[in-house]
């Protein structure tokens, strides 16, 4: 009876650290990016993580002296993605087509990571994954 009582009650923990790591991993926006000041990056999409829990979106930007930045930009998971019906394939745009992202930067400084509110297209169309 112990032992039975033992092992039940290991499971069960075992359980709730299982669960709890994912709630443990997550952030708020405003935990991790700065929502007083927006900013516009303009680049290529160069890659896309399109993986749990979060959408990102390497971003090749181009300095005034002409050398090339890669941004790390977060966006919302995948699956709040085709909730609202966008795909993969519709994030990617047209190849070598530049692109406008209107985010928030890292908080702590963090070099090249932003957060996406906004992404415009050549074309103008526009998907907006989130407000300031």
């Amino acid at each position: 009876m112990i032992l039975r009582t033992f092992i039940a009650a290991a499971a069960a923990l075992t359980s709730a650290l299982a669960a709890a790591g994912p709630v443990l991993a997550h952030h708020s926006v405003a935990g991790v990016f700065d929502t007083s000041e927006t900013r516009t990056w303009k680049g290529t999409i160069t890659k896309i993580d399109w993986i749990n829990p979060h959408t990102y979106i390497h971003l090749a930007v181009e300095n005034d002296d002409g050398t090339v930045t890669e941004w790390e930009m977060e966006s919302i998971p995948p699956a709040m993605m085709r909730k609202a019906g966008i795909t993969r394939k519709m994030i990617q745009g047209e190849e070598g087509e530049v692109i406008e992202i209107e985010g928030l930067r890292a908080r702590d400084g963090t070099e090249n990571l932003a957060y996406i509110l906004t992404i415009t297209y050549a074309d103008g169309h526009f998907y907006q994954l989130s407000t300031n």
